[in-house]
């Protein structure tokens, strides 16, 4: 008899599934998101007989179903035990989808714990078995988006395609939950909405740049008002913010929803939120040169006046953001293990934050430099010349500085250093989930397009989109990086129909296929 090795610690089921296990007592988390009873761990120290017989026996024995497991009932831990065989209702492929997804996208580093998309696996788990419920929407929509995420990542263009039909039976169900007057306001239907909104994004389907999902966020926003700042809600909205209002700026495109109401309600003494507060002041109607074929007439210079002293209180509301801001959220200087001069902070979560707030102020330098310049050529005014001719030299200056500290924190933002600048690259693959690589998709993106970026800035950003999006399996992030300017649309079609089937638009009448 011989010591076997440290043997694996994980629950029985965990192992049989080849995912990592969270070892947590009295069962692991991947059992709890997935509906199961943990069966429990076995004991530290595992020793075998190593006889020829034995040894024979094992070379022959074959291995375990793939479709069952042995459960072992740990209620009385050490005198008896029941044993029982459990039979997977799916694939392990499934579960194995599923739970890589919840590692990827649930998980993150937010300053206050948790994540914005954390509590999806406990909705997830309580949607139940019944697949003819509207509630099945989001379970669905899990199980699409998790095995599009596995399928991306090993290749499988099996899993692809069951991906593809779970996100069917997820509209269908969607619509279901939509005409309902209960189901519509349940965090369930407005989870569903955001993982069909990764999935778009993860498959790269996007029909140009606007997402097909931002009709369907704003209308959900609209009728769950006030009651989408409970605990959920709140990260739901805030996960939607990013990927409607934003998204909507850099784009210059004009919500459809006002969403001041809701943003009043925040917690202003909270960083993000009150970063999202001060944004949210941003309309793209404010962003735009107000233009009439008589030059000199009197309302376009008011204008033009009007939005250049917005466009500054603004700039300083964030300037002064940013100063606020306790000292966990501040970035770090440091030399790399490479000797590369970079940026760190004390999370992921903080350094795609910060490239949000780079690119917000980016936007409004640009904005303010094209409204003056503007006026100038309508008002014959020395100081106005030289206000645009300062705001040039100075907004290039701020730009240039946004965009270089973006770029420096890009090592640290996708997991290839840590916060003192050593290598955490293992097997050649950077530690980082796929979701930070999501959240970093659009600053990147504008600042890449916005025409400031030098050659090697420029270089580095569609270097990093496109090798971590591939590594993450995000497609949207791989075809934005070979976007050269804002002339440059991409058509994501991909394997989508030109008729748009499989995708839902929402309106505030109802659904729209």
């Amino acid at each position: 008899m011989v010591y076997g090795g440290k043997p694996s610690t994980g629950c029985y089921l965990c192992r049989n599934r080849k995912i990592k296990c969270d070892e947590a007592h009295p069962g692991c988390r991947n059992c709890a998101v997935y509906g199961r009873p943990c069966p429990g761990y076995r004991p530290d120290t595992i020793f075998r007989i190593e006889t020829g017989k034995a040894k024979g026996s094992r070379k022959g024995s074959k291995p375990p179903s793939a479709r069952s497991i042995r459960e072992i009932n740990l209620g009385d831990q050490q005198r008896t035990s029941s044993v029982s065989v459990y039979r997977l209702s799916d694939s392990p492929w499934k579960e194995r989808a599923v739970c890589y997804f919840f590692d990827q996208y649930t998980s993150c580093d937010k300053p206050d714990g948790g994540s914005h998309l954390g509590f999806i696996p406990t909705l997830y788990a309580g949607c139940g078995q019944d697949a003819t419920q509207p509630a099945a929407c989001l379970r669905f929509a899990v199980d699409a988006a998790a095995l599009l995420t596995l399928g991306n990542q090993v290749k499988a263009s099996s899993l692809v395609t069951q991906a593809r039909q779970r996100v069917a039976l997820s509209v269908q169900r969607l619509r279901q939950a939509l005409d309902s007057p209960v189901e519509r306001v349940t965090d369930n239907t407005f989870a569903a909405m955001v993982i069909l909104a990764l999935f778009e994004d993860i498959s790269g389907e996007r029909n140009g740049l606007a997402s097909s999902h931002t009709v369907g966020f704003e209308a959900l926003m609209k009728l769950r008002g006030e009651s989408l700042l409970n605990e959920q809600g709140l990260d739901l909205f805030k996960f939607a913010y990013v990927h409607t209002r934003i998204e909507a700026l850099l784009l210059r495109q004009k919500p459809r929803f006002n969403t001041q109401d809701l943003i009043m309600r925040l917690n202003p003494t909270d960083p993000l939120q009150r970063l999202m507060m001060i944004v949210n002041q941003l309309d793209p109607v404010s962003l735009e040169i107000p233009f009439t074929a008589d030059a000199i007439d009197p309302a376009i210079i008011t204008t033009l006046a009007s939005r250049i002293e917005f466009c500054r209180t603004l700039d300083s509301e964030l300037a002064a953001w940013s100063q606020s801001l306790p000292t966990s959220w501040l970035p770090h200087a440091c030399h790399s293990h490479s000797g590369e001069d970079v940026l760190t902070y004390q999370g992921k979560f903080l350094a795609s934050t910060w490239s949000h707030y780079h690119a917000v102020r980016i936007l409004l330098q640009l904005t303010l430099l094209d409204l003056l310049q503007n006026l100038a050529s309508i008002v014959s005014s020395n100081g106005i010349q030289r206000e645009a001719i300062r705001q040039e030299a100075e907004g290039s200056r701020l730009i240039q500085s946004f965009i270089s500290d973006t770029c420096r924190a890009l090592s640290f933002s996708f997991g290839e250093i840590d916060q003192l600048g050593n290598p955490l690259i293992s097997q050649g693959a950077s530690q980082i989930r796929a979701f930070n690589v999501y959240h970093m998709i659009w600053p990147l993106w504008y600042i890449l397009t916005c025409g400031h970026a030098t050659p090697p800035q420029a270089q580095k950003i569609r270097r990093a989109l496109a090798e971590k999006g591939s590594e993450a399996g995000i497609k949207l992030a791989v075809v934005l990086a070979g976007v050269g300017s804002w002339e440059t649309v991409p058509s994501m079609l991909g394997s989508i129909s030109p008729s748009g089937e499989g995708h839902t638009v929402l309106t505030d009448a109802g659904v729209q296929d």
